[in-house]
């Protein structure tokens, strides 16, 4: 009767036994904000936090709260959910509040269909207008493009990112859409998405108008913003401050001309364009960039509150924190689309012997402590793994040792 005794004293001791030095998991830092978020709609369905997406670009990033460099200054105070800073040229992360937190992205969905249609569709291409276009939620942006109309594909552009015309995102999803119309173009832009590495992103409407399963996060938006970046002709059309669309004689429509919605060009130095978003899911929702000193910076906004500032200027404070900071400072880095398509996360967390080095922009120096964190839950399960499978060992050896002593005493009363 002893063996047992001593199985419990061994699993006592292999619990107890120092082999990896354990890691105690701090709480996430809080992101400073002028107030708890305002109460609105209940979000929609969201997946289950990935680990491996979560530590897409660095392992840092992988926390719902307060990510930046040791000694910076802290970050202003916004009142965004989400949050990112990074560089448009290096890639490096600056800092960011939840970067891979699920948020709903209202317009600034509408980046993600211009990094899939750009390369697609000729700015020189007339094309018309359709019913099914126009059928967008009533009350909500429109460009004021007409059924029948004419209108050249650059000048669809321009009625998207200056205006958000929603029945000109239906219209650009359609075009670049193929043979399935729409239907391809939402495809299309599912695919784009994973090509980048924004694997927290799903498209339910090209406009951003809210739709069911249709999520992203500031990561993915800042992923997005790059590959945009990236294009002339984008960046020639979040710069145009005003546009003129052409008159429709066939349809009796004069020509008219729409300005710019992103205040941040009329009112921030060096600004380079981006994109506003609201709905009432999504809240205020923003994404802007911006030049100094011959570095250019991108900001990612979501879930935004309009307290004291609107969501430009939200993103104008954090630009100008982002400015202020050292070029070496980073807490992570914006996967290239080559890299992030070359170790595409699965739906599982990765195996124990997969580093977070291996992982897309893996871990640095700056994050060995959350490679203490990953050892410390590895010693837990293997000792616990090591401690049942000694005690069963040894509650098998007593057993046969049992079962041996009842046979010797059947034998004797046979």
């Amino acid at each position: 009767m002893r063996v047992p005794g001593l199985a419990v004293a061994l699993t006592a001791v292999l619990l107890a036994s120092p082999l990896v030095p354990a890691a105690t998991v701090a709480a996430p830092l809080p992101c400073p904000r002028p107030a708890p978020p305002a109460p609105g709609p209940t979000p929609s369905v969201t997946p289950s936090p990935d680990p491996v997406q979560r530590a897409l670009g660095g392992a840092r990033l992988a926390t719902p709260g307060l990510v930046v460099p040791p000694g910076v200054p802290p970050p202003p105070e916004v009142a965004a959910t989400s949050w990112l800073v990074a560089d448009l040229d290096s890639g490096e992360v600056l800092g960011g509040c939840g970067p891979h937190e699920y948020a709903t992205p209202a317009s600034v969905q509408k980046l993600l269909l211009a990094a899939t249609m750009l390369p697609r569709l000729d700015p020189a291409d007339l094309v018309t207008i359709t019913a099914g276009d126009l059928d967008i939620e009533p009350g909500s942006s429109a460009v004021g493009l007409v059924d029948g109309g004419r209108y050249r594909v650059d000048t669809l552009w321009l009625g998207l990112l200056l205006r958000s015309g929603n029945e000109v995102a239906n219209a650009l999803a359609r075009l670049g859409g193929g043979a399935d119309g729409m239907a391809g173009g939402l495809r299309a832009m599912n695919e784009q998405a994973r090509l980048l590495g924004a694997y927290q992103t799903h498209a339910a409407t090209p406009s951003g108008l809210d739709g069911p399963g249709q999520f992203t996060s500031a990561y993915d938006l800042a992923l997005i913003a790059r590959a945009c970046f990236g294009d002339a002709d984008f960046r020639r059309y979040v710069a145009a401050r005003e546009a003129v669309i052409p008159a429709q004689p066939r349809q009796r429509a004069k020509s008219f001309t729409i300005d710019n919605d992103n205040q941040l060009l009329y009112h921030y130095p060096g600004a380079l364009g981006g994109k506003t978003g609201y709905t009432d899911l999504a809240r205020h929702t923003y994404v802007g960039a911006a030049e100094r000193g011959g570095r250019r910076l991108v900001v990612t906004l979501l879930g935004a509150d309009v307290i004291d500032k609107r969501g430009w200027q939200q993103g104008a404070a954090l630009l100008d924190w982002g400015f202020a900071l050292p070029r070496t400072a980073s807490v992570g880095v914006l996967v290239s689309p080559g890299a992030a398509n070359a170790a595409a996360p699965s739906a599982s967390p990765p195996p124990a012997s997969v580093p977070p080095q291996a992982l897309p922009g893996g871990a640095s120096g700056a994050e060995q402590g959350d490679q203490l964190v990953f050892a410390g839950q590895l010693r837990s399960a293997s000792l616990i793994g090591l401690a049942v499978g000694l005690a069963l060992l040894v509650a098998g050896l007593f057993g046969c040792r049992v079962r041996t002593a009842g046979k010797a005493i059947s034998s004797r009363r046979v």
